[in-house]
Parts: C-alpha cells; sequence; structure tokens
C-alpha cells in the first residue's frame, strides 16, 4: 500500500500530532508498505531531515500566525497537490489536518485519492483560549467542510467523537493512541533526579509534562506552588515559558526533555497532573500511567477516557479546577493507597501498545480502499463549497 500523509506538524517541531505520525511510519516501515509525508518547514533555525526510515518529507514554507505561535503553520502551495500525484498514493492520511490539511484534502479529491482524517486538535477551543471565541462558529464550518470532503474521519476519544458528529461530520469511527510502555516505565524512576528536585527528600513530587501554551492552562497549578509538602516540575518548552516561570516561582522548569531522559522524570513523579481543557485524547496521561503515575485531569475531552475516578487518578470539573486540585492531590497522594493507585495506572494501558493501533489504522485504510473500489464513480462526487475564507486562503496560496 502507498499512503500519502499530509501533516499539519512534523519533525524537528515535537508535538501529538507529530508522534503519532512517527509511530504510523514506523508501523507502515515494519509492514512493508510505502509511504510519503508532506508537511511544514522547520522554524527558529531547527534544522530539518530529507526522510524518516527512509520515506521522503515534501517541505511547505511555515509561518507564524499572531498569538498561536505554539503551532507550526504550513503554508498551502501547489507542492502538496504536485507531491501527491506524482507519488500516486492508494491513499491520503490527514493528519490534524486545518489549514495544510486543507490543501492536502482539496488535492486528494481532485485527484479521485480517497482519504482519511484524523481529528487531533480542538482548534475551535484553542481560539476560545487565545481570547477570539466569535472564531469558534466559523472554525467548526471549516472542520465539517475539510472533514466532509473525505472519507472516514478518526477521533482518538468518545467525547471527541460525539461534538464531532454534533457538528455534523459524517463516518466518524474510534482511533485511539498507543503507549510506549517499555520506555515509559516505573522502573525509571531515578532517586538522584528526585533529590535534585527535592534535597529535602520530604516532598511529594507534582509533575506536569507538555507544551507551555496558553491552552494548556499550567497556571491552574498555582494553587500547588510553594506548599511545604509538595515540589512542582514543569517538563516541556513552549511560548509562555517565561510567564509561567513568574507565575510559579516555586517551580522547577526542565525545559523540554524527549526518550531516557522524558521517560526518568515521568517515571520520578508521584503525581501527574494535565490542566488543559482542550486536549482531544492527551497522550502524556498515558505516558505517565504507563510510568506508574497517578494522573489528575479535567472532566472534558479525552482525559474522561483515560482517567478512572479513585482507580488511578481523578477527573476534575473544569469551572472548579483549581479550587478542587489541592484536596484531590492530597487524596491521591496519601501513603495508604498511592502504592494501589501506582499500580492501577501501569495496568491501565498495559494492553495499549502501538502496534495494535497500527494494526486498526490499516483496518480502516482497507475498509475506505474496499468503498472507493465498489463506486469509484460516485465515491468522491464535488468538492463542497468551502467557507469564503478558506477559498480565498486555498486559492491564493495555489496560485503563488
Amino acid at each position: 500500500m502507498r499512503v500519502g500523509i499530509v501533516a499539519e506538524s512534523f519533525l524537528p517541531n515535537i508535538n501529538g500530532v507529530t508522534n503519532s505520525v512517527l509511530r504510523v511510519l514506523e508501523h507502515l516501515k515494519a509492514h512493508g508498505h510505502e509511504a510519503l509525508v508532506v508537511a511544514p518547514g522547520a522554524r527558529d533555525h531547527k534544522e530539518e531531515i530529507p526522510d524518516y526510515l527512509g520515506f521522503p518529507i515534501v517541505r511547505v514554507p511555515t509561518v507564524k500566525i499572531p498569538m498561536v505561535d505554539s503551532l507550526p503553520i504550513g503554508v498551502p502551495t501547489l507542492a502538496v497537490r504536485e507531491a501527491l500525484a506524482e507519488f500516486n498514493p492508494d491513499i491520503v492520511h490527514l493528519a490534524s489536518p486545518f489549514v495544510l490539511g486543507g490543501a492536502g484534502a482539496v488535492a486528494a479529491r481532485q485527484l479521485r485519492i480517497p482519504a482519511v482524517a484524523l481529528y487531533q486538535t480542538d482548534v475551535a477551543g484553542f481560539a476560545t483560549k487565545y481570547h477570539a471565541p466569535g472564531l469558534g462558529t466559523v472554525i467548526w464550518d471549516w472542520t465539517r467542510t475539510l472533514h466532509n470532503m473525505t472519507q472516514m474521519t478518526l477521533a482518538p476519544s468518545s467525547l471527541a467523537i460525539a461534538e464531532l458528529k454534533d457538528h455534523g461530520i459524517k463516518n466518524v469511527r474510534h482511533w485511539g493512541r498507543g503507549v510506549d510502555s517499555v520506555l515509559f516505565h516505573p522502573e525509571k524512576r531515578s532517586a538522584e533526579l528526585r533529590r535534585q528536585w527535592d534535597p529535602t527528600g520530604r516532598k511529594k513530587i507534582v509533575g506536569f509534562v507538555g507544551r507551555l501554551a496558553a491552552e494548556k492552562g499550567v497556571a491552574r497549578l498555582k494553587v500547588l506552588d510553594q506548599r511545604s509538602d509538595m515540589q512542582l516540575v514543569i517538563v516541556g518548552a513552549g511560548p509562555d515559558r517565561q510567564i509561567l516561570e513568574a507565575q510559579l516561582p516555586g517551580a522547577i522548569f526542565t525545559g523540554g526533555l524527549r526518550g531516557e531522559e522524558l521517560a526518568r522524570a515521568y517515571a520520578s513523579l508521584d503525581l501527574f497532573v494535565h490542566t488543559g481543557e482542550f486536549e482531544t485524547f492527551c497522550q502524556a496521561i498515558q505516558e505517565a500511567q504507563a510510568s506508574g503515575v497517578p494522573t489528575i485531569g479535567p472532566r472534558a475531552g479525552g482525559p474522561v477516557d483515560l482517567i478512572q475516578d479513585g482507580y488511578n487518578g481523578q477527573l476534575l470539573e473544569v469551572s472548579t479546577f483549581e479550587k478542587d486540585l489541592p484536596a484531590a492531590a492530597e487524596w491521591l497522594l496519601h501513603d495508604t493507597r498511592h502504592r494501589e493507585l501506582s499500580l492501577n495506572a501501569r495496568a491501565s494501558v498495559e494492553n495499549k501498545t502501538w502496534g495494535a493501533l497500527g494494526d486498526q489504522l490499516l483496518g480502516y485504510y482497507d475498509e475506505v480502499l474496499e468503498g472507493a473500489s465498489r463506486v469509484p464513480l460516485t465515491y468522491f462526487g464535488q468538492i463542497p463549497e468551502l467557507p469564503t475564507w478558506a477559498a480565498r486562503a486555498l486559492g491564493a496560496r495555489q496560485a503563488a
């Protein structure tokens, strides 16, 4: 099978979209399939890689968007259609499509290539967090148009599926995320690292891992900062780091970590807290759970499917998150129950392998391809009318 992947974000930018694309490429390689990646170029003078596992990467220019600098935005040029036409894939995989993915969806429809769209980013929710709530309706109009140009949409959580259906998006199926339970493991816990974080050895270590940007809501951890019985550790990079360092003066900021360093950091926590309510999945929660760390998250989006109250963590209402957080943390960290919660956290993810998720994705590809072969003349239909702003943006870029 030949798979053309149009990714809204990719290496060297590290985030949930990039990580899932990497796992998909690894699965395709392991099973003898061919792939092409169309992705944004690097920013901030980072070095671009020409391929991944031998799969070529076609880059498009990247622009910065005011207030949303934490998200790389690829310019939808003619290169998208040209790359797909030359590669001639059996199926197009749109990873978190919005801008670049919009061009991918249009190109796939023009080329009569079946497409699958993976919903991974709550852009409408981000607009609210970035003080642009009026954009929500416009964003959902575009999201509906874009996803309904494809033959199947895959969403990572029950709440995301329900929201997509409520907004008129058709043929939505569930595709979660796997976790590397060998890399992320309780045995990676480091007494040395814990001593660096807390030389007294008396504090509980409470951590957050993720992009330091407004939509993640990291400032909500302020209610735990500078407590005598807890030490906050913030792992990640992003545009809000300086602001957060001022808001959380007692916290330790490690910067971005990867691989074994990240695994060691996770496992050395006593409690993981995810603070943002706009996660369509939240891979960081799974990685913490694989590391044997109980988790707290908002009762919204992906965390609802990952956290079971009182078993492996607690879900808190978004409206009262900060008020309820201290008591929830104290309950989960209590010595009489923490050991059992840690074991339950690990058990929660032991069967969630990327291999199984990769096989499921290939099954969805086959289902779409089978449908396309049954009705080749009518399967795709006409390209739906695009919202005015999207048509102008794509048209201008395509003509550039």
